[in-house]
C-alpha cells in the first residue's frame, strides 16, 4: 500500500509561505507580513495597521499588508522629491539601463509574478503567465529604449520630467498597471510614489523587492500601500507634480474635482463599455472566439471588454448559438489549474455587485441565458452570462458591470450600429468584425472609442497609445504618447 503525499499548504507559521500550483511553483514564496516601500527599503506604517488580503479562488488570507496614513505619503513623497534631483540628472542612458535592469529581472522572476498575480486576483493562471507578466516586462524593455531618444521623438522641443509622480492602480492587472505606469515615468527622469488596489497589492510589492535588488537608486520609485484614504492622500500632496489614476470613473471624477486649481497634470483612464460590432460578412468562428476573448477574458474583470455585443440581423441565429455552444466548453474554477478559462471574481464586493445587475437584467425583460457549467463551492465565482433581446434602456446595456456578463442586440444598418455603438457615456474601445477594410475604416473613423480592434480582440502592445473619450477619460498611456503626460516642453 503506497502511502498518500499530501499536498503543501500556505503555512503563515512562519514569516514565509510556499505557494502550491499544479506547476513546478515550490519556490514561490510570500512573507506573512508586508511593509512600505519608501526610500529603497522596507518601513513600518506610521499608523501600525495592517490589512488582509485574500485568494479569492478560496476565500483564504494570503498575507498582511500595511496601511499607509497620510504622515507616509508625505514621507514617500520627500523621498521621491529628493531622488528627483539625482534621478532628473544622471545621463539618459544610465537611466534605460536601470529600466532595462527591471524588465530583465521580471523575467527572470516570471513564474513567481504569475502565480502571485493569480493567487490575489483571482485570474487563469494561463493569463497570467502568457499576458500578464510578459507584457509588464516588455513595457519596461520598450521605454528604456525611449530614455535617450526624447530629443528626437519631440523634434524642436526640450523635453523635460516634471518632478514627482503620484500613481493609483487598480485591482484587475495589479502587475500591468504598475509597468504601465512606472515605465513611462522613469523613463522621462520622474520619480514615483505608486498605490496598487487595497485587494491585489502582492504583485506591486514584490516589484518593489525586485526594485530594491535592480540598484535603482532610493527614493525613485516608493510603494506605499491602502485604501481609499491612501489614494485622497497622494492626490491631495501639494509636492505631487503629476497624477495618472486608472480606475473607477466616480473616482475619476472625485480626482478631476480634487485637484482642480492646481498645476498638476492628470490622466485617467477609466470605465467602459465596449461594443464588439459583427457583421454579417465576417468570419463567423473567429469572430465568435473574439466575443468569448473580449468578454469573458480576466472574467470580464476588464475596462475595455467588449460587453455590449452588436449582431447583423441575418446572422444574429447563427452566432448566438456557435456562441452558447462555445460558453458550453469554458471551464470556470481553480485559477491555478492551468485548464481553467475563468478564475475567482476578485472580491466578495465585486461578486455581489455583478449578483446585483443579474438581478436588474431580468427584472428589465431582458432573456438571461447561463452556461450550465458547475460553480465551486467556496471562493467568488460567476458563470459566464449572456443577456439576450437587450435594448439601449437596460441599465445593464448602460453601465458597466465588471463582470463575464455579455448583452446582446441586433441591428440591419451601419447607421444603426454606429448611433447604437456611441450612444453611451462610454468611449474606451470597440471591435469590428468583418472581411471588408473599407467597412472597417469606416467605421473606425465613426466609433467613439479610444481603441478600436478590427478582426480581433484585447490585443495590447507597448508600442500602441491606450486610453479613451467621454467619461472613459483623457490622456494616453502606451507607445510614445505614453510619454507626453510625464513631460514638460
Amino acid at each position: 500500500m503506497t502511502k498518500k503525499t499530501k499536498e503543501p499548504k500556505l503555512d503563515f507559521t512562519t514569516d514565509w509561505a510556499y505557494a502550491p500550483a499544479p506547476e513546478d511553483t515550490k519556490h514561490i514564496s510570500l512573507k506573512k507580513q508586508y511593509d512600505l516601500f519608501i526610500n529603497g527599503e522596507f518601513v513600518k506604517p506610521n499608523s501600525k495597521k495592517y490589512f488582509a488580503t485574500y485568494n479569492p479562488a478560496t476565500e483564504e488570507k494570503i498575507a498582511e499588508v500595511a496601511e499607509a496614513d497620510e504622515k507616509d505619503v508625505d514621507t514617500a513623497v520627500k523621498a521621491a522629491r529628493k531622488a528627483f534631483d539625482k534621478w532628473s540628472k544622471i545621463s539618459a542612458k544610465e537611466r534605460g539601463k536601470y529600466i532595462y535592469r527591471i524588465a530583465r529581472l521580471i523575467q527572470e522572476r516570471a513564474r513567481e509574478f504569475a502565480v502571485i498575480e493569480t493567487m490575489d486576483g483571482g485570474k487563469p493562471i494561463r493569463e497570467s503567465r502568457d499576458i500578464d507578466v510578459p507584457l509588464a516586462a516588455n513595457h519596461f524593455f520598450y521605454y528604456a529604449g525611449w530614455t535617450d531618444k526624447l530629443e528626437y521623438a519631440f523634434p524642436n522641443r526640450t523635453p523635460k520630467p516634471l518632478g514627482v509622480a503620484g500613481q493609483i492602480i487598480p485591482w484587475n492587472f495589479p502587475l500591468l498597471m504598475a509597468a504601465w505606469k512606472i515605465a513611462p515615468a522613469l523613463a522621462t527622469g520622474n520619480t514615483v510614489v505608486l498605490k496598487p488596489a487595497e485587494t491585489t497589492s502582492l504583485t506591486a510589492l514584490k516589484l518593489a523587492e525586485l526594485i530594491r535588488d535592480s540598484g535603482l537608486p532610493d527614493g525613485v520609485v516608493n510603494i506605499i500601500t491602502g485604501a481609499g484614504r491612501t489614494g485622497t492622500a497622494i492626490v491631495k500632496h501639494p509636492d505631487i507634480n503629476k497624477i495618472a489614476f486608472t480606475g473607477s470613473t466616480d473616482v475619476g471624477k472625485m480626482i478631476q474635482k480634487a485637484i482642480a486649481g492646481t498645476d498638476k497634470k492628470l490622466t485617467l483612464e477609466l470605465g467602459g463599455k465596449a461594443a464588439n460590432i459583427i457583421f454579417e460578412d465576417a468570419p463567423i468562428d473567429q469572430a465568435v472566439e473574439g466575443i468569448v476573448n473580449g468578454i469573458f477574458f480576466n472574467q470580464g474583470h476588464v475596462c475595455c471588454a467588449g460587453s455590449r455585443l452588436f449582431v447583423q440581423e441575418s446572422v444574429a441565429d447563427v452566432v448566438i448559438r456557435k456562441l452558447k455552444d462555445r460558453m458550453e466548453t469554458l471551464i470556470v474554477g481553480d485559477p491555478l489549474d492551468k485548464n481553467t478559462d475563468i478564475g475567482a471574481i476578485n472580491s466578495k464586493e465585486q461578486l455581489s455587485k455583478i449578483n446585483n445587475y443579474l438581478k436588474i437584467g431580468k427584472e428589465e425583460g431582458a432573456d438571461i441565458y447561463q452556461s450550465s457549467c458547475s460553480i465551486l463551492g467556496k471562493g467568488y465565482f460567476c458563470k459566464p452570462t449572456l443577456f439576450l433581446n437587450a435594448s439601449q434602456s437596460h441599465r445593464v446595456v448602460q453601465e458597466e458591470i465588471f463582470g463575464p456578463v455579455l448583452t446582446v442586440q441586433t441591428f440591419r444598418t451601419i447607421e444603426e450600429v454606429i448611433e447604437k455603438a456611441n450612444n453611451i457615456p462610454y468611449g474606451l474601445s470597440a471591435g469590428v468584425w468583418t472581411d471588408k477594410g473599407s467597412k472597417i475604416f469606416n467605421l473606425t473613423s465613426k466609433l467613439r472609442a479610444g481603441v478600436v480592434w478590427a478582426n480581433t480582440y484585447n490585443k495590447f502592445d507597448p508600442t500602441s497609445p491606450f486610453g479613451g473619450y467621454k467619461e472613459s477619460g483623457f490622456g494616453r498611456e502606451g507607445g510614445l504618447h505614453g510619454l507626453m503626460p510625464y513631460l514638460k516642453f
